[in-house]
């Protein structure tokens, strides 16, 4: 299938963009989508449980925290609970039901949105086959580990029908001193069906219907640990997080209809539906403490009693040492209709790729927040008889219509692509407990050109400018800004059959950055999704791709190699209740982006087997802004991770596998945020069979 940006081949496009196709994800079977995105130049991400289940992706600088700053889609149609309500993404696909997975950046994220600064995430499903078929893939391994995926489909020309399900599950590698499981399970269902009107008319005309079905359970925390204990253990989890305990579930529905009038031109009208419930309890902090502060410094006069009854070493004795722990729950829906006519047609010696789009959307997310008082005696937790205090109960709620228009217009080997977008948003803000509402009217005009010079068949130079935009939480004071900036790229780009290299370096000036407060990222629940807008900024960059698949006789030697650069800095000073800002000075760095990444992959594979192996590196983050040099108590560690997978065809359409997940076993601190030291994933040994049918 070939992956195109606004109707231009990748290798063409006049702007930068990334495809990981469906043969080179299969060749590491990774279930974690850090793993997957992280060999993209540019993305970026920060890790929390190890697994992936909630990613925190960032692109180009962008903050990655719940991937909010980036526009998440699943076959173009947005995926975030709330895109523009409530941007954290909360639910995120399955990485293993996916064919292909593109990454757009740089001009060609205005036709997306709305989020345009980060650019745009597009997980694209599985085809129907043109034949009866399927296929089944089974995997067991450490850590309680399984994995059953599996579809089928036919096609008779006219119509089409595929059902796919992956069930997902591990008891966890993190240990309480319980024993007690810590791990997940996730299920998937997806059913697409198409039907041609008539395969023989002059006029396609096709209707599709996707429909999916997502679950889940885990044991998860925000809860980590300190350093000393990171030390001697780095899969120990304390007591007092037993209870926590993630739920969700979503529903999704897209029908497309697709009429093309002539060969020239496509209409397609997708009308799309998603529900999603989550309800978390977990440990949300000490009534009396900052529980991030406990963890930052225990030894310290004032937290060192706090620590000891959080590891269960002291009873809890004040009533400032009671924890709290509660569900939170939030019921998100996003609906809307979006049409893309597109058209190519010729002036002279002049081609046009043209694009037009139109999307109305809306989405609403309802929070219902609770906690209750637990007293930690003998290392045990025991309610403290205290009444269930309700410290969220509010919804928010947003109106947008997008309209998008772009031109491909090539003439010889010059390809220049103008482009806007205009966003227009009607959203509130209702305090239910308060009894308040905030309304606020929003709007954006995003223009952006792009260019690509071929100076042979398999060498060009592309260059872009655009204005990036991320719109405003429901219900902001007027003072409060959208985010806004000008984002410029330049750079090379190769592509001769198999092999494709680029260079593209990139520089994004904000007239102002914002961050919207998450309790992922630390903040009060007072501060839920409250926006703090940083002023001035700059993020730039390089980003360095190469890829080949080397023949030496019967052999292929596949390598994909990819290298960022990042830097950033804030240009002006201010104070922030956002905890990743906090006090920030002009020239300091931003949080949680790497300076330096590395991934690299090579392998020898041939018709009846393979062998694969895989590295990346990440450079030490800052885990709050800052311009001093870093310090391990506030930062991540510099990671370097080695991934091997091998594969063998048995017989027919029998293939085993076998994947080794962080092959070293080192053990990192990816994340501090919320609370405390995050570790990756130990070392992971997986066996699994594949057949096809």
């Amino acid at each position: 299938m070939e992956v195109t940006v606004a109707g231009t081949r990748v290798t063409r496009t006049a702007g930068s963009a990334h495809v990981i196709k469906g043969r080179q994800l299969e060749r590491f079977e990774h279930d974690d989508p850090h793993a997957v995105l992280g060999s993209v130049p540019g993305v970026y991400v920060r890790g929390e449980d190890g697994l992936g289940l909630r990613p925190n992706i960032g692109v180009r600088g962008v903050n990655p925290d719940r991937s909010k700053k980036v526009t998440l889609m699943e076959d173009g149609v947005p995926i975030s609970p709330a895109p523009y309500s409530a941007p954290a993404a909360y639910y995120f696909p399955l990485i293993t039901r996916m064919s292909n997975v593109r990454v757009i950046k740089g001009p060609g994220a205005i036709a997306y949105g709305p989020q345009t600064v980060g650019g745009t995430v597009d997980l694209l499903t599985r085809s129907a086959p043109s034949l009866a078929s399927g296929a089944l893939d089974l995997a067991f391994g450490q850590y309680g580990y399984g994995k059953a995926h599996g579809y089928v489909g036919t096609s008779d020309g006219q119509m089409d029908v595929l059902l796919e399900g992956v069930h997902l599950r591990s008891d966890g590698f993190k240990e309480l001193p319980s024993g007690a499981d810590t791990g997940f399970y996730r299920n998937e269902v997806m059913l697409k069906g198409g039907y041609v009107v008539d395969p023989t008319a002059r006029i396609k005309n096709e209707l599709r219907l996707k429909l999916t079905y997502s679950e889940e359970l885990s044991n998860e925390t925000y809860l980590g640990i300190t350093d000393a204990d990171f030390e001697q253990n780095p899969l120990r989890r304390y007591g007092v997080s037993a209870l926590d305990r993630m739920r969700n579930h979503r529903t999704a529905v897209a029908l497309t209809h697709v009429i093309e009038p002539s060969r020239d031109m496509s209409v397609t009208t997708t009308v799309y539906r998603n529900d999603f419930s989550r309800v978390w309890r977990k440990v949300n902090g000490f009534r009396g403490a900052n529980l991030f502060d406990v963890l930052t410094a225990p030894d310290s006069p004032q937290n060192a009693v706090y620590n000891a009854v959080l590891t269960g070493q002291l009873d809890s004795s004040t009533p400032g040492e009671t924890l709290l722990i509660g569900p939170n729950e939030r019921e998100f829906v996003a609906h809307g209709v979006e049409t893309r006519v597109r058209w190519n047609t010729a002036t002279g010696p002049v081609s046009h790729r043209v694009e037009y789009g139109l999307r109305l959307h809306y989405d609403r997310v309802e929070r219902r927040h609770s906690e209750n008082g637990f007293l930690v005696l003998g290392g045990a937790l025991v309610p403290d008889g205290g009444p269930t205090v309700v410290t969220q109960l509010n919804e928010a709620w947003t109106e947008a219509l997008a309209l998008h228009a772009s031109d491909a217009v090539t003439w010889r080997a010059l390809t220049v692509t103008p482009g806007v977008r205009v966003e227009l948003m009607r959203s509130a803000f209702v305090d239910r407990a308060a009894g308040t509402e905030q309304t606020r009217v929003a709007q954006a005009l995003l223009p952006g050109v792009g260019a690509y010079y071929a100076l042979t068949e398999a060498l060009g130079i592309l260059a872009g400018v655009y204005r990036g935009f991320s719109p405003p939480a429901p219900g902001s004071d007027a003072h409060v800004k959208p985010e806004l900036s000008v984002n410029y790229e330049g750079g090379a780009r190769f592509a001769d059959g198999p092999l494709r290299a680029e260079v593209i370096g990139y520089y994004n000036d904000y007239a102002n950055i914002t961050d919207v407060c998450t309790l992922s990222s630390g903040c009060l629940d007072a501060d839920l999704d409250r926006q703090y807008d940083a002023g001035e900024a700059r993020i730039y960059g390089l980003e360095a791709y190469a890829e080949h698949e080397i023949p030496v006789g019967q052999l292929k030697l596949p390598i994909n190699a990819a290298y960022t650069l990042t830097r950033t800095e804030f240009l002006t000073s201010f104070t922030s209740d956002d905890p990743i800002f906090g006090r920030v000075a002009k020239g300091d760095e931003m949080p949680y982006v790497p300076r330096h990444q590395v991934s690299l992959s090579v392998g020898v594979e041939h018709e009846r087997a393979g062998l694969n192996v895989g590295a990346s590196y990440v450079s030490a983050m800052r885990e709050r802004a800052g311009g001093e040099p870093m310090s391990r108590a506030l930062a991540t560690d510099e990671q370097l991770l080695i991934d091997a997978s091998a594969r063998v065809r048995v017989v027919g359409p029998l293939v085993l596998y076998a994947n080794a997940r962080n092959v070293l076993g080192s053990q990192f601190i990816v994340s501090r945020r919320p609370f405390g030291a995050r570790p990756n994933a130990p070392r992971w040994i997986q066996v699994g069979m594949k057949a096809s049918f």
